[in-house]
């Protein structure tokens, strides 16, 4: 299957070792995976402030680069959430009815990458070792917006060597929210200083999920303690193979 990678603007720019990740564990699995070099950003930092006119050109840029493609992946849930149920009303309102009906038959080939291997190639054991005590966080986008439900935990349990934790309180917010975290700050940090005990009180080593955004979140607040646990993309994890173990041991 000929795939396209959205990489997404701040993972590219920030967490590169998420989009690589998804590229090798795809290719592991039988894709012909492409970075169209054209793509930006999906828009989604525009429409969630309400400066839909200025998005309109990120969504038919979006359109253009992954039209010809049979079906594209992102690591993110925020992301593919935005392109998915934003992208065709940016285009309806502004009066680009024609935009709308092209960006919506579109979307439906656009996937977050556990809805991708669960539900498009069929497969729930990628192949993935990992031998640590890990706890999965359900990011909002993910878990509300595109519903994928399970499937994420279905692909950590196939993972070998994995302990994997239940993590109390998952389905609560971290508190990151994009523009949320700068506009309420301390609420924002409420939040995630709830959802940072939780993880500690989990005895997890990782904490894992879809977003990078959630993660840095995270990930931020538990530096801060001192805490001593990692946090790690859901693609970073499902690439990982009983080599790269070997290597980290040897290190």
């Amino acid at each position: 299957m000929r795939v396209a990678l959205f990489a997404t603007c701040f993972n590219d720019t920030m967490w590169p070792e998420t989009p690589k990740a998804v590229v090798r564990l795809l290719e592991r699995l039988g894709c012909t995976v492409e970075f169209p070099l054209g793509q930006t950003c999906c828009g989604q930092m525009f429409t969630n402030t309400g400066y839909l006119r200025e998005a309109l050109p990120l969504v038919e840029r979006f359109a253009d680069v992954f039209e010809s493609y049979h079906a594209v992946v992102a690591p993110s849930g925020s992301c593919v959430g935005s392109v998915r149920h934003q992208h065709a009303m940016i285009a309806r309102s502004c009066g680009r009815p024609t935009l709308a009906d092209r960006v919506a038959n579109g979307s439906r080939k656009v996937h977050e990458l556990s809805e991708f291997l669960v539900d498009v190639l069929g497969v729930t054991d990628v192949g993935a070792s990992f031998p640590h005590r890990v706890t999965y966080h359900p990011t909002c986008h993910s878990l509300r917006m595109l519903r994928v439900g399970d499937k994420p935990l279905q692909l950590l349990r196939a993972v070998r060597g994995i302990d994997l934790v239940e993590l109390p309180g998952a389905e609560e917010c971290c508190g990151f929210g994009g523009t949320f975290a700068v506009k309420n700050a301390d609420t924002s940090v409420a939040m995630g200083a709830d959802k940072v005990s939780n993880v500690r009180a989990s005895g997890a080593e990782v904490v894992v999920a879809g977003d990078n955004s959630c993660l840095a979140h995270i990930g931020g607040l538990l530096h801060r303690q001192r805490s001593g646990v990692r946090v790690m993309h859901l693609a970073e994890v499902l690439a990982s193979t009983e080599d790269d173990v070997a290597k980290e041991m040897a290190r």
